[in-house]
């Protein structure tokens, strides 16, 4: 949550407080402030057992970061020498499985038991993105890569469909002799001269 949204949610919480104190129903606050129901009552039940204090904001919620500054800052400095030198030499991209792997061996600290997602965070705070390496084979010759697409793809795939009206419908369309006179919405459908 961004700290604006932090901030207008505190002040949707003491707005509340203060319609609690004037003896206003919680399903009312919930309409004065655009909440849901669900929530006016929750910090109903929240103010009736602390005041005012009880629906103050606790700070940001998850969890705290696992890494002290100084330690965010070499990872940034690893991150800058890129994945080379830390022993992914198949390509340079830094992916948050990687990342999450380099926590763990120059910190001894565990982000792959949670998930990559930890490692994500961490990277986006830092200034970094993950990056998805591309999949190709290292003996891929382009130039047959490129003759097959123009050879043999064109052959395989055909001409497709001739121009030409199409219908979307999987049923036949029904002839106009086909259509009786006598019964409902005959006529509507008919071409008009």
């Amino acid at each position: 949550m961004t700290p604006a949204g932090r901030r207008r949610r505190e002040s949707v919480r003491v707005q509340a407080a203060e319609l609690y104190e004037q003896e206003t129903k919680p399903s009312e606050v919930a309409r004065r402030l655009r909440v849901s129901v669900k929530s006016a009552c929750h910090w109903h039940q929240l103010w009736r057992d602390g005041g005012r204090e009880a629906l103050a904001s606790r700070g940001p919620s998850g969890s705290r970061c696992r890494l002290s500054p100084r330690c965010l800052e070499k990872l940034a400095a690893y991150l800058d020498e890129g994945p080379a030198a830390h022993g992914w030499v198949e390509d340079q991209v830094w992916t948050a499985s990687r990342v999450a792997t380099l926590i763990g061996r120059k910190f001894h600290v565990s982000y792959v038991s949670y998930s990559v997602s930890g490692a994500t965070r961490l990277m986006h705070r830092l200034g970094f993105s993950p990056q998805v390496p591309a999949r190709r084979v290292a003996e891929r010759d382009e130039r047959a890569v490129t003759a097959w697409k123009e050879a043999t793809w064109a052959e395989v795939k055909g001409p497709g469909r001739p121009a030409g009206v199409t219908s979307a419908s999987r049923t036949k369309q029904g002839s106009p002799g086909s259509r009786h006179g006598d019964e409902p919405g005959a006529g509507e459908g008919a071409p008009r001269s």
